[in-house]
């Protein structure tokens, strides 16, 4: 006998709720190893947060267990408040080996009361020099926030909030490499202060150490696990859409907002950075 509308309905909301239960469960003490720094990376509250901290012996960090070949990953971040200046929380994805891929997020400290720099870079076959920086437009440190990377076969979008800052297109058929090694997801904490505050003129104020930069909400159900030489991807509700999306018109529309009010640095408007040209991506692509 045929299975009812109603059982069949039935089915899909336990799928549903499992799928939910699934990205619900993400763990850091599953998914992430202690990279460095011993007690300064805490995983507490049974694997739902970690604590990167800094001191003027060492920071630290942690790396995810699984590498990722294309992918729509979260996380949020709640920054060090108050006096940040010198430090520097990444979260980024990188490659093995010597001629990496990367993707970076870097939020640079500031004085009290004074916004974080939101810094942003692009490798790709071991070519960076790729650097865009915005100011957010609230208190990083106050709350979390969701930063988060979509990185499929056509593009690598930066989003806060959901809101994209940043695009980087394939452009591999005007002879500009793209991403496409495996990568792990990492993060911490580090002293950067001969560069990462006005240029290194304002220094770390080490009375104010420990800095502690906080994680929760790892999620990672719209990416493809890397094992073995072969990709699998999570099925989450709606498929692997991902896979091929590109940015709509309202996307583009809050993208050219930020570009527009937010953005204090791109590297394809610095002449002086580049005297003999600009790099062939910034005349090929489109900037918004």
């Amino acid at each position: 006998m045929a299975a009812s509308p109603y059982s069949i309905f039935a089915v899909q909301l336990l799928l549903l709720a499992s799928w939910m239960l699934s990205c619900s469960s993400s763990n850091f003490n599953q998914d992430f190893n202690i990279a460095w720094g011993g007690g300064r990376a805490r995983i507490l509250n049974n694997g739902e947060l970690v604590t990167l901290s800094l001191d003027k012996a060492s920071g630290s960090g942690f790396r995810s267990k699984n590498l990722y070949l294309f992918g729509k990953i979260d996380m949020q971040l709640k920054l060090v408040p108050g006096n940040s200046a010198g430090t520097v929380t990444t979260y980024y994805l990188s490659s093995e080996g010597s001629v990496r891929d990367e993707i970076d997020f870097e939020f640079l400290g500031n004085l009290t009361g004074e916004p974080y720099t939101l810094h942003t870079n692009v490798y790709s076959h071991g070519k960076g020099e790729r650097e865009q920086q915005f100011r957010l437009w609230f208190d990083p440190a106050a709350d979390f926030h969701t930063y988060s990377i979509l990185w499929n076969s056509k593009t690598i979008v930066f989003y806060v909030d959901q809101t994209p800052v940043r695009e980087f297109k394939n452009m591999e058929s005007v002879g500009v490499p793209y991403l496409r090694q495996p990568m792990r997801l990492f993060s911490s904490i580090w002293n950067a202060d001969e560069w990462a505050t006005r240029g290194g003129l304002v220094k770390t104020d080490w009375t104010q150490a420990p800095f502690t930069t906080s994680y929760r909400n790892f999620r990672a159900d719209h990416a493809c696990v890397w094992a073995a030489g072969a990709s699998s991807c999570g099925l989450a509700v709606g498929g692997n859409a991902w896979l091929s999306v590109e940015l709509d018109a309202k996307s583009r529309g809050r993208l050219r907002w930020v570009r527009r009010n937010q953005m204090i640095y791109d590297y394809c408007a610095d002449g002086k950075r580049f005297p003999r040209g600009f790099p062939p991506e910034c005349k090929l692509y489109v900037h918004i």
